[in-house]
C-alpha cells in the first residue's frame, strides 16, 4: 500500500516545526525519529498500518525541515510535541519513539500521562552513561552547506549515500543543507545521556520495547530489566543493531502492528 502524507507547518516560539501526516480516520500514533533522522523515516511503517492508524511524524526541532532551535533539552522537545498534539486536536494517542525520539516520548508521557495511550520505545536505553565523547562527534567535520548537492553529499563521507537523498536546497538556489546541523546534533545527542528510570517508571501504560539484539545502546540486560521493572511492558527482540527500522523494516512493523492490535 502506498502511502502519500501531507506535509504541514506549526509555530512554535517563532519557529518553523514541520511534520508529516500519513492521514487517515484510524487512532493517531505520533512517531518520533532519532539524531540524524527525520519524520520520512516512518513512511514504510505507515504504509504497512495501513487505514487502522493515523501516523504522525513530525521533524523535531533541528532536523528536516524543521528550524534550527535555541536549545535541544527535554523541555523543548516536549513543549514542542505538546504544541504539535493541541494543533492537531489530538488529546490522546500511541507515541513510538527511536533513540532521541523515544527519550521525548518517555518524558512526555511522565509529564503527561493522560495523553498517552501508549508507548512504544524502540531500542533505547533509559540509562544512557556519558562517556565524555558524543558517539555522534563525527558529524563535526560535516559540511553544513554546500553551492552543490554532490559537494555537500561528498563531504558527508561514508553517509554520502544515506543523506544524499535527503540533503535540502537552500532558498533561492544559494546552495544545499544538511537536514540537521553537525553542532546541534552533538549538542542534543549530549543532552540525552543520564539516568531517564524515573521518566521510565512513572506510568503504567502499554508499552513495547522493541530490542535490537546486536544494539550498540541498549545492554541485554537493561532492556530485560526496563520489562520487568514496569507493569505492562513487553518485549520483542529483532536481529538488528541501533537502528532497527532501517535494518528489518518487515519484522519493525510486524512487531508495532501486532502490539498495537492489543490496545
Amino acid at each position: 500500500m502506498t502511502v502519500q502524507p501531507t506535509r504541514a507547518t506549526l509555530t512554535v516560539d517563532c519557529r518553523t516545526l514541520s511534520y508529516l501526516d500519513f492521514g487517515g480516520t484510524g487512532r493517531p500514533l505520533v512517531a518520533l525519529h532519532g539524531h540524524l533522522s527525520e519524520g520520512a523515516s516512518f513512511t514504510a511503517l505507515a504504509a504497512a498500518l495501513g487505514p487502522e492508524w493515523r501516523v504522525i511524524a513530525p521533524d523535531q526541532r533541528g532536523h528536516g525541515d524543521s528550524d534550527r532551535a535555541p536549545e535541544y533539552t527535554r523541555a523543548g522537545y516536549v513543549a514542542d510535541l505538546l504544541a504539535l498534539v493541541d494543533h492537531l486536536g489530538i488529546d490522546r494517542a500511541v507515541f513510538l519513539g527511536h533513540s532521541l525520539g523515544a527519550y521525548n516520548a518517555v518524558h512526555l508521557a511522565a509529564e503527561r500521562p493522560g495523553l498517552v495511550e501508549a508507548l512504544i520505545n524502540v531500542d533505547t536505553a533509559v540509562d544512557l552513561p556519558d562517556h565524555g565523547t558524543s558517539p555522534l562527534a563525527f558529524v563535526l567535520d560535516f559540511p553544513y552547506i554546500a553551492p552543490t548537492r554532490e559537494e555537500l553529499a561528498a563531504g558527508c563521507g561514508p553517509l554520502a549515500a544515506v543523506l544524499g537523498p535527503v540533503l535540502r536546497p537552500l532558498p533561492g538556489g544559494a546552495g544545499w543543507r544538511l537536514p540537521f546541523h553537525p553542532q546541534d546534533t552533538v549538542d542534543s545527542e549530549n543532552l540525552v545521556h543520564g539516568d531517564h528510570w524515573k521518566q521510565w517508571l512513572a506510568t503504567d501504560c502499554p508499552a513495547l520495547l522493541i530490542h535490537g539484539l546486536r544494539s550498540q545502546v541498549l545492554p541485554a540486560d537493561q532492556a530485560r530489566a526496563m520489562c520487568s521493572r514496569r507493569p505492562g511492558t513487553l518485549y520483542r527482540s529483532l536481529d538488528t543493531d541501533h537502528f532497527v527500522q532501517q535494518a528489518d523494516p518487515e519484522g519493525f512493523a510486524t512487531a508495532v502492528r501486532a502490539f498495537l492490535a492489543t490496545v
